[in-house]
């Protein structure tokens, strides 16, 4: 699967807005149909969701679609309309457990079936939400549909009711919770997704923010405002620098094992094997956003 640096989430009721998401840049688009949008515009949101699709999928832009949960299971009549082969998957809130994923997975085979979509083809981006569901991380990972953990954690949101701890903006208190996400996502070859960065305004909060999540190993951030794509996708890249660096390394070390030595120095520093084989994974990141 390619990899996903930016998720931009945009209320299915904001049909307006609709026009512009291409140019947001954003490396896919999740049209919400959950908290994002007034209950008395749910029917709504769902049409204006279903209707444009296909159109932005025909403009290269990756397609998503957050639905609704109720108490016992999501709404079907949101996945009988967003399910189209156009789309690449839904992002689902409020996991509880790996059974939530059994269930759907039913459901949604029943309704490619039905629409003549190859059954398998809508993959599931799986919100951690709860103690429970970050707990159960990875048994809900290895979930064959499950192509990404989304492991969000914004000031007074779901999870912090859950488990009761006191936000920050340096986020200490979530280093656990955030590194068990990532840790389950890596183990089950699955993106680890971080986020949300409520104060949109505050470009500066949000780049430590993220450049903190990219250090512990998330490979891309959910934002909730166009303004915030540049600098996501930014620190989930690699840079120029990065990448002169990872070349120099590899040829260093291919001119190393000419001489017969499969140990060298590079820029001061030992490189071998392992170092090499990180070098390559980087590179072939860098070439998924190739201009």
């Amino acid at each position: 699967m390619k990899p996903i640096r930016s998720m931009l989430f945009v209320p299915g009721s904001k049909k307006k807005w609709f026009e512009k998401i291409p140019d947001y840049n954003s490396d896919t688009i999740i049209l919400d149909l959950e908290d994002s949008v007034p209950d008395n515009l749910k029917e709504e949101a769902r049409t204006q969701v279903s209707e444009v699709i296909g159109a932005l999928s025909q403009k290269g832009q990756r397609v998503y679609v957050r639905i609704n949960k109720g108490p016992y299971c999501f709404n079907i009549d949101d996945l009988e309309s967003v399910i189209h082969s156009e789309i690449e998957g839904i992002v689902l809130p409020k996991i509880e457990g790996p059974e939530d994923i059994d269930i759907l997975t039913s459901i949604v085979s029943e309704i490619e079936f039905k629409k003549g979509i190859e059954v398998g083809s809508t993959k599931f981006i799986a919100t951690l939400e709860t103690a429970k569901s970050i707990h159960l991380a990875y048994d809900i990972a290895v979930k064959e549909r499950v192509v990404g953990l989304a492991g969000v954690s914004p000031k007074s949101g779901d999870v912090e009711r859950s488990l009761g701890y006191q936000w920050t903006a340096e986020g200490l208190e979530r280093l656990y919770i955030r590194s068990r996400v990532v840790l389950a996502a890596k183990a089950a070859n699955v993106i680890p997704i971080g986020g949300l960065w409520q104060d949109v305004h505050d470009l500066e909060g949000l780049r430590k923010a993220v450049s903190f999540n990219r250090q512990l190993g998330f490979e891309g951030e959910m934002i909730v405002h166009p303004s915030n794509v540049e600098i996501v996708n930014e620190v989930f890249s690699i840079s120029d620098e990065q990448i002169a660096y990872y070349k120099g390394l590899i040829s260093s070390f291919e001119t190393g094992v000419k001489n017969g030595k499969a140990a060298v120095l590079y820029d001061g520093e030992h490189i071998d094997y392992a170092h090499v084989k990180t070098a390559k994974q980087m590179l072939d990141f860098a070439n998924n956003f190739k201009r």
